[in-house]
């Protein structure tokens, strides 16, 4: 047996810089079926920590074999994002994965005012998901049902926001750093900011840029491990 296979059975962690467009099952299986095809075995252990949404970028990290029982440490970890949000719109998903619904008059808002309101969501504070998140209601993943036009209940969860920084603003685009303790929608975040500005707002680009101590960085393309292998 190859000794590159023992290691990746007795457990690795992988950082992998997710491509836009792919979700994070897709890397899983990508990954799962390389080690597979390289090694021409029947089974592998892979899983990821944190889902990322489809059209969200950046660091995921994957376990493999034995380390897949670290997942939930990883998962349980502070991360870090920077998202560009759009003010003036509001979409059904909070993001571009759906076409917008309602348009704002922008005219009246201030930087003052954006800044004022975006530094207030710092600290510990109930969030209430988006119907097009990951998360599981009564077994079933959220967005399966909101894709389908199914309406969808989710109770508030307890989050915080650690630090919170505007990057920059460019009106009606707003650039904002964020670190945050798990089970924060980024998403979420913008829907929020947009109604506390009276008025509306969603994401047009989120990059998860550090899982814990972990750093997209040093995170490679799921082609370059490939190439690797």
């Amino acid at each position: 047996m190859p000794s590159e296979l023992i290691d990746f059975q007795e457990g690795k962690v992988l950082l992998i810089d997710k491509e836009k467009d792919w979700t994070s099952f897709d890397v899983v299986n990508k990954i799962r079926s390389s080690l597979k095809y390289q090694y021409n075995i029947k089974k592998i252990k892979v899983g990821h920590a944190g889902t990322l949404d489809p059209l969200a970028t950046g660091l995921l990290i994957i376990c493999t074999g034995k380390k897949t029982k670290t997942l939930q440490t990883y998962q349980d970890s502070p991360k870090e994002y920077i998202t560009t949000i759009k003010l003036g719109e509001t979409t059904p998903s909070f993001d571009l994965e759906t076409e917008v619904n309602n348009i704002y008059s922008i005219d009246e808002l201030t930087e003052e005012a954006i800044t004022n309101v975006v530094m207030s969501f710092k600290g510990k504070q109930n969030q209430i998901p988006s119907s097009f998140s990951a998360k599981r209601v009564n077994g079933n993943r959220a967005y399966n049902s909101a894709r389908k036009g199914q309406p969808i209940k989710l109770n508030p969860v307890e989050i915080e926001i650690y630090d919170i920084k505007i990057l920059k603003i460019n009106l009606p685009y707003v650039e904002i750093k964020i670190n945050c303790s798990k089970g924060t929608y980024i998403r979420a975040i913008a829907r929020d900011i947009g109604i506390a500005l009276n008025n509306g707002a969603h994401l047009t680009e989120l990059r998860r840029t550090k899982i814990g101590n972990f750093s997209v960085e040093d995170a490679i393309s799921v082609d370059d491990f490939q190439k690797l292998l």
